[in-house]
């Protein structure tokens, strides 16, 4: 199965700048988006092959994620069911025989952090959710989690110690992830490779000089290791700051 992922930053944006055409000629068995920016009836996509599942956010042109996949699941649901969390459009679950598969827009701590603690609360929230379906079938999950988890996942990590995104704090919540069980699939293939980002500021031509980020993620329950074939980064799709993300994974 082909998977893939994009934090498309406006997704009417992003159709005009190729989207649909990517999303078609890559014939992914699943794609999912994050950071839709749409109330619904904003957008209609013409993808007869595909069942679409969309969560808006409350707010008018903010958050939101949908997903696109061939397989009809046997039941959906939005958010994580607490309150606090479930108003910004940022979870989806889809539910399949053998697994459960999730798109997710993590909050972003913002600049001065000033929403760090709310993010702390929803991770530690997330990792009790995703644990929970864990207890009845594995858990592929992906999309925009706003952290860098490691040095070598930017480009500037001494000058961006306390920024948001990659603050100890935000860092140490995705080793948790990892520590209970969770593989980070792109790290898995390519341990040691330097320069792999997936998202970069529109200023100083960060894109240009690969000056990024990767903060864009496939993780999956450890028990489907094996199944596992490859991971990559679309550096060259533009359309949007962020460049989508993808999965091989044998879930037959």
């Amino acid at each position: 199965m082909k998977l893939i992922s994009w934090n498309v930053n406006g997704l009417r944006a992003c159709v005009s700048k190729g989207f649909t055409q990517f999303l078609l000629a890559e014939d992914a068995d699943l794609f999912c988006v994050q950071e839709t920016k749409l109330q619904e009836g904003q957008i209609t996509l013409e993808l007869p092959e595909y069942h679409q599942y969309w969560n808006y956010a409350d707010k008018k042109g903010y958050s939101g994620t949908a997903v696109f996949t061939k397989a009809e699941p046997l039941s959906v649901s939005y958010g994580m069911g607490i309150e606090e969390h479930d108003h910004e459009g940022r979870m989806i679950t889809l539910e399949y025989p053998d697994h459960y598969f999730i798109t997710v827009y993590t909050p972003n701590s913002q600049r001065e952090l000033t929403r760090l603690d709310y993010r702390m609360r929803w991770e530690e929230d997330f990792l009790a959710y995703l644990k929970k379906l864990e207890e009845k079938k594995p858990v592929i999950f992906c999309g925009d989690l706003n952290v860098a988890h490691k040095e070598i996942d930017l480009k500037n990590p001494k000058t961006n110690r306390m920024n948001a995104g990659f603050t100890e704090q935000e860092r140490a919540r995705f080793t948790t992830l990892t520590e209970a069980g969770f593989i980070d699939t792109f790290r898995y293939f390519y341990p040691d490779l330097e320069g792999a980002y997936s998202w970069w500021s529109y200023q100083f031509s960060a894109r240009a000089k690969n000056a990024g980020w990767r903060i864009d993620y496939f993780l999956v329950s450890n028990c489907l290791k094996e199944k596992l074939q490859d991971a990559v980064i679309y550096k060259d799709v533009m359309g949007s700051d962020h460049c989508p993300v993808g999965l091989s994974i044998d879930l037959t």
